[in-house]
């Protein structure tokens, strides 16, 4: 999520020989002049989808996919990534995160996604589904997972542009929402929309997540984050958090996209590290069971899949959405406005590139069938 290109896996290769290290360092020079050339002509526009796709699924191949030696050099990566994020700050360059997703006009966000402008991954249970239906179908399939009921007092962490926080408020209207943003923009939208929709059990709160503080800590039925934590590094900070801000006996529930086993961070190292540069700086993939690693004082009553080809489905579906607004026009409009005109075409290939790829890190087949490298984690904690 260009040659667009997906998250970069830092290098864990068993060991490689000397002969190799001296062999590949002499090809990066020509490598990275190569891919700047190769870039220049992406960003006008010229590079052909069927070719950004072939390079996505090359990068993801050789940049994102770890190849260890036996199961013990796995987990002995996977222990030293724990042991890395806990003397890691909650998070890292959390400005930079919310300048290059969520300060972004929501009016390019109404045109690129569905009618419940749910930024995150959408679940196709039947075949031929809309980007609408599907939008839906997930949020209810949140609501059954975390057992929400009228009554209850929740909080949700990154609430993005209000899918699930006016869902909730429309559907428990007996029930207190209190959503989290880092955005400004974002709480004015749900602000808005709130207000339209009557609704009087949904408070917007503006922080970063660093340094918020729930307002009633210990007191929550229930607290929900949506594509949220992977933007965090030190876990064992944020589930104390979380932890302190549950009820006795009350659920937290995380859905996350992961990597099926190895963890890594989003870092810009070389020349094409393009989505940590542009899309993720600071942010983590994390693995299928790290969380358990960090969840000292709650209980993993549940976990729960979803195939990643939901996730493929979704963003080819605001890749379509996007690619229709432009041609008429809106979308082109809104970035000239966002980037400037001399810089418009390539954030409008950005944004797609964005898309294409993370459509085909999801969609990735490691020979086990499509969407099963890379997908969405559900978790159902409780707390004693």
């Amino acid at each position: 999520d260009r040659e667009g290109i997906p998250p970069r896996a830092e290098s864990v290769s068993p060991q490689t020989s000397v002969l190799g290290i001296m062999f590949t360092a002499m090809l990066k020079p020509a490598y990275d002049a190569f891919y700047r050339s190769f870039l220049q002509l992406v960003e006008r526009n010229l590079v052909p989808d069927f070719l950004l796709r072939r390079g996505i699924r090359f990068l993801l191949r050789t940049k994102c996919l770890f190849h260890f030696k036996n199961t013990e050099d796995r987990l002995k990566h996977e222990m030293e990534f724990v042991e890395d994020l806990r003397r890691r700050p909650l998070a890292e360059q959390t400005k930079a995160a919310n300048e290059q997703h969520y300060e972004v006009p929501t009016e390019f966000y109404l045109e690129c996604l569905g009618k419940h402008l749910k930024y995150s991954c959408c679940l196709y249970s039947k075949p031929g589904m809309t980007l609408d239906e599907a939008e839906r179908e997930m949020l209810q399939n949140y609501g059954r997972r975390m057992k929400i009921m009228n009554r209850q007092n929740i909080l949700e962490l990154g609430c993005g542009w209000g899918s699930l926080s006016l869902w909730m408020a429309q559907m428990y209207p007996l029930s207190k929402i209190t959503s989290v943003s880092n955005s400004t923009t974002q709480k004015e939208f749900i602000d808005a929309r709130a207000k339209e929709l009557g609704l009087t059990n949904l408070t917007i709160i503006t922080a970063d997540m660093v340094t918020f503080e729930a307002p009633e800590a210990g007191n929550y039925d229930r607290i929900v984050s949506i594509e949220m934590f992977e933007h965090m590094k030190n876990y064992d900070k944020l589930f104390e958090r979380c932890t302190r801000w549950l009820k006795s006996g009350g659920l937290m529930f995380i859905h996350i996209f992961v990597h099926k086993d190895t963890p890594y961070h989003f870092e810009e190292e070389s020349e094409d590290d393009w989505m940590s540069k542009y899309f993720f700086t600071g942010g983590t993939m994390p693995s299928d069971r790290l969380f358990c690693f960090f969840a000292k004082g709650l209980h993993l009553k549940q976990q729960w899949r979803v195939n990643g080809n939901h996730y493929y489905k979704t963003c080819e579906h605001w890749l379509q959405n996007l690619d229709r607004s432009y041609r008429k026009g809106k979308a082109k409009a809104i970035l000239e406005k966002t980037y400037g005109k001399e810089q418009s075409v390539k954030w409008y290939v950005y944004w797609r590139l964005f898309f294409l790829s993370c459509a085909e890190m999801f969609n990735y087949d490691n020979g086990e069938g499509k969407g099963n490298e890379w997908y969405i984690s559900h978790y159902l904690f409780e707390k004693p």
